[in-house]
């Protein structure tokens, strides 16, 4: 569609790109618009900067629960010696504490970029609900000390977990800093230097690093190696714990004396990680292709594991936050070593067209954890300002895409016939193994003229393409394929935020149309244009829109145009 509406472009010369390399365009070079002559010169793309504003606010983002590190596992009581508490530990220089890297490994150059807008960095996107301050439920609640503990059932006793309390310290650190009523504000700093407070206590010298253990037997069902005895220790909680002492020094409502004494943990916990797998206890290892690997579950041999993903990434958060509070060198040498490996290891994540592998060990395809490595990966690419992560993160969303969509939701049918198919899930409409998602029966059915429909699901269909589950109606339980323009779910979801903004570019001499979204979700206006020479143009955001993914344009006379990815190339792929 042509939209004539649209105001005339700028009439001067621009720039396009020609074998990599921009060069003024001769004048009778030209970009065609619709809605303009033939041959009139438009403003290149290619010339505009970045955007530097700030990301909007997502459509819809989805961010499930954070995931439960002993699930799929059972909890029993210690067989072996845990250490005793400290009533108050002594603050002084680790002995032996290490001061070079364990050993050499992979790096590809990657850096903790210090330009990261508030919202965007590790953990602002975890607040504390206010009424889960105080939980109290089968898995989870607070001791006299206001610490959180984990208890395989509601008649058992409760332990420190250290993963646990230092997520739910860093959901309330997060809380603190925009909540405005004053006693709330205060139980949140209370609670977080609680979490804080006993992991300090319950902390582990050895191997001049600070360690946090596990004061109970663990053993996972179906992942071998994950056997363990009290105490075991995780570098998932190694890295986390830093993200928490780094985050609480950083606050106002904190003394100088409790600022150095988080300072110190968060030394002593980044100790552990210069440590490798030449001593126990261990969390850091190289494999036998030289890369650094961040061990959440670590096995019982040097050189063994489960090599977690989403473990080792959230690890990795905590050496962002010491680089930036520190400078220190080898924490960035380190950052970029593990950012190094997730990069060269992502083919092994993916699973092409269905959801992501757990670990690399067992390669079980697990959904709980397939939105969290999305959500990861574009965090990543916050934290290094490069797009490569972020382009990991579009993948997996077209893999296998967040399945539920807000209340509200609508299929647009085009004027025709479609087909509706039942498939064999679960009574929501999700996966289920045992089922594998069998088509069970299909129906034509015929529309006289465009309509819609409410949806409650868009989810890929195992083996098959994207679909969406009709339920309102006559149609309550009946799915269809996502073709557009013929059947697609109406605006925007499953943002994936670009900071800074990516690139796309336009293929030479081809017509592409550019659309302009409406506040009702539907496409308002459109441009087409076409370049002599491929041009390329900023992006600030990636979406699932109106059907397909799309990007949206953050620079130049295209800004806030919304272009299909089937008609360009982004990040030079």
């Amino acid at each position: 569609m042509t939209d004539t509406t649209q105001p005339a472009v700028n009439r001067r010369r621009f720039m396009h790109l020609a074998g990599g390399a921009a060069a003024l365009a001769a004048t009778g070079s030209a970009v065609a618009f619709a809605g303009s002559p033939a041959g009139t010169a438009g403003e290149s793309l290619e010339t505009i900067p970045l955007a530097s504003h700030q990301p909007a606010k997502p459509a819809f983002e989805p961010l499930p629960p954070l995931p439960d590190q002993l699930a799929g596992g059972s909890v029993e009581p210690p067989t072996g010696t845990i250490p005793a508490p400290r009533s108050a530990p002594e603050l002084f220089a680790l002995e032996d504490a290490p001061t070079t890297l364990p050993f050499e490994f992979n790096r590809n150059g990657y850096v903790a970029s210090a330009d990261l807008p508030e919202e965007l960095k590790p953990w602002r996107d975890r607040p504390m609900k206010w009424e889960n301050v105080t939980p109290d439920n089968e898995h989870t609640y607070l001791d006299d000390a206001g610490v959180i503990q984990y208890r395989p059932s509601i008649d058992e006793p409760g332990y420190d977990q250290p993963v646990t309390q230092i997520q739910f310290g860093l959901s309330c650190v997060t809380s603190y800093r925009t909540e405005t009523d004053p006693a709330r504000k205060e139980l949140y700093l209370t609670r977080a230097k609680a979490q804080a407070g006993r992991l300090i206590e319950t902390h582990v010298e050895t191997r001049g690093a600070w360690y946090f253990p596990y004061p109970f037997d663990f053993t996972h069902t179906t992942h071998s190696g994950v056997s363990y005895q009290a105490p075991w220790y995780s570098g998932m909680a190694q890295g986390e714990a830093i993200s928490l002492f780094i985050q609480l020094s950083e606050l106002d409502g904190i003394t100088d004396e409790e600022r150095t004494l988080y300072l110190a943990a968060a030394d002593g916990a980044f100790a552990s990680l210069l440590l490798g797998d030449d001593g126990t206890p261990w969390v850091v290892n190289r494999n036998s292709a030289g890369y650094l690997w961040i061990q959440e579950y670590p096995g019982a041999t040097p050189g063994t594991g489960d090599y977690t993903y989403n473990g080792m990434v959230f690890a990795m958060f905590g050496l962002w936050d010491y680089i930036q509070a520190t400078g220190n060198e080898l924490a960035a040498a380190l950052y970029d070593g593990a950012c190094t490996t997730i990069d060269r290891y992502f083919p092994l994540l993916r699973n092409l067209r269905w959801i992501s592998f757990y670990c690399q060990t067992h390669r079980i395809p697990t959904s709980s954890y397939h939105q969290h490595h999305i959500n990861l990966l574009r965090q990543l690419h916050w934290q290094t300002a490069g797009p490569r992560f972020s382009h990991m993160a579009d993948q997996l969303t077209d893999d296998f895409p967040y399945p539920s969509v807000p209340t509200g939701s609508n299929i647009a049918f085009a004027a025709g016939t479609h087909t509706l198919y039942r498939f064999d899930t679960d009574a929501d409409g999700d996966f289920v193994e045992s089922k594998g998602d069998a088509e069970l029966e299909s129906k034509s059915v015929t529309f006289s003229r465009a309509t819609q429909a409410p949806a409650n699901k868009r989810r890929r269909i195992k083996d098959r393409g994207i679909y969406y589950r009709i339920n309102a109606g006559a149609y309550t339980g009946w799915w269809v394929g996502e073709y557009y323009p013929k059947a697609y779910l109406v605006g925007e979801y499953l943002p994936n935020i670009c900071y800074p903004g990516r690139t796309l570019t336009f293929p030479a001499a081809t017509q592409v149309t550019c659309w302009l979204l409406g506040t009702d979700g539907r496409f308002s206006g459109s441009r087409d244009v076409s370049f002599t020479n491929a041009s390329n143009a900023p992006f600030d955001r990636r979406s699932v829109v109106n059907g397909r993914p799309m990007y949206r344009i953050s620079g130049g006379f295209l800004t806030g145009y919304w272009v299909w990815a089937g008609d360009i190339t982004v990040d030079g792929r």
